[in-house]
């Protein structure tokens, strides 16, 4: 039989801090409540989001039973009265970025990604804190969310007091800066809501001038069209070539705006404070690229089992690692770019060619060629065969 809810004002009077210890022992760095709404700004600026078309091709986001409930999270559980927000924490990376870059012959990826797969791990972690606030509360209706649910969980962690939203569209908070992943709970627990946090970005705009494609239009605005994670990781098909040169060698999200953020810079070492529970990878912080365009379907299943790696599929890295061979400069890339034609799938053989173009000099450029015009007559893609006649043409113009 259900144990009997305590009410709001014993909830509040303590139970809170005990709330907060719990979720500490269940690795959450923060731990914060608010109300199970959003501000009208916010609401007002995710419809102009959507109505400009900013997010790409995730068209489920511009669905208008999730803009709803996005902008009515009391929607997402009947008599749902509180919001509990948490962060987990995760590494930064041990390098910089001008480190990042001179790595022409390795991948970056985005922090996140060094370990395994904070949906899997965040969710188990959600699940057990919610179990132990029925021990403390009594049984309540609950509902854990972890990134997939249309939930705009960087307004809730602001108006909860856990961080503020920065300009680059992510929550900082002043100690741990915004290296976190965000998740929640929705109960019918009443809890007295904490105070909403205090904005410092001030006139600081380093995340927007530092965004190698201008992702960042304005400040708090991102537009995922030209966003480097979402070109990476989101996004299905050819990579428009506009945006290919300033991908550099990121191949799986980018880190760039976080990495320059005053609040980073001064973010807390504290090892108590800030374990990380993703397990970081030494493989995966800046990967050999040529080691990775010779994965093959079993081997990328088997390296990238627990990754969030794994969303990409192997296309959609390998198609990565192609763009960032290309900008690499480096002609030692020409061997392997040249196998990747022959691959069967059509985004990596389409952006291998644009590679070769890109790296193709008089010391090469008739074995290019004649790979090229061969392949060419072969392909039954019209994507990769624009892909093959560009690469031909561009070659050809630069002898």
């Amino acid at each position: 039989m259900p144990v009997l809810c305590q009410t709001a004002a014993m909830v509040s009077n303590g139970l809170k801090d005990r709330v907060r210890a719990k979720a500490k022992e269940c690795g959450f760095a923060l731990c914060h409540v608010t109300r199970p709404e959003v501000g009208g700004q916010h609401a007002d600026a995710l419809q102009r989001w959507s109505d400009a078309g900013m997010q790409g091709d995730m068209v489920w986001m511009a669905e208008e039973m999730r803009m709803q409930r996005r902008k009515s999270p009391e929607t997402m559980l009947q008599g749902v009265n509180s919001v509990i927000t948490v962060a987990m924490h995760y590494t930064p990376p041990d390098y910089s970025l001008d480190e990042a870059d001179a790595q022409k012959l390795c991948g970056v990826i985005s922090a996140y990604a060094h370990g395994d797969d904070y949906h899997d791990i965040m969710k188990k972690r959600l699940k057990a804190l919610a179990l132990e606030l029925d021990a403390m509360l009594g049984v309540h209706d609950q509902r854990v969310f972890v990134d997939t649910a249309p939930v705009l969980e960087h307004a809730l962690a602001a108006s909860a007091g856990l961080g503020w939203q920065g300009k680059h569209t992510l929550t900082i908070q002043r100690q741990l800066g915004s290296w976190f992943l965000l998740g929640e709970i929705f109960t019918t627990a009443e809890f007295e809501p904490d105070q909403p946090a205090i904005n410092h970005c001030g006139s600081c705009t380093a995340c927007i001038d530092i965004c190698p494609t201008r992702a960042i239009v304005a400040p708090y605005v991102v537009d995922a069209r030209r966003c480097i994670s979402y070109l990476t990781i989101e996004f299905d098909d050819f990579i428009p070539a506009e945006f290919r040169p300033l991908m550099g060698n990121r191949i799986y999200g980018c880190d760039d705006c976080q990495m320059v953020c005053p609040w980073n810079a001064h973010a807390t070492k504290d090892k108590d404070a800030v374990v990380d529970l993703l397990m970081p990878k030494g493989e995966n912080n800046l990967p050999d690229l040529a080691s990775l365009l010779l994965l093959d379907e079993e081997a990328f299943r088997i390296r990238f089992r627990k990754s969030p790696i794994k969303r990409t599929k192997r296309r959609g890295l390998l198609r990565n690692v192609c763009i960032a061979m290309g900008n690499s400069g480096n002609v030692h890339c020409i061997p392997a770019l040249l196998d990747a034609l022959n691959d069967g799938e059509s985004l990596i053989r389409g952006h291998a060619a644009w590679a070769l173009a890109r790296l193709t000099d008089q010391g090469n450029r008739e074995r290019v060629l004649a790979a090229l015009n061969l392949l060419s007559e072969q392909e039954n893609d019209p994507a990769v065969l624009h892909e093959f006649m560009s690469a031909i043409q561009g070659i050809r113009e630069e002898s």
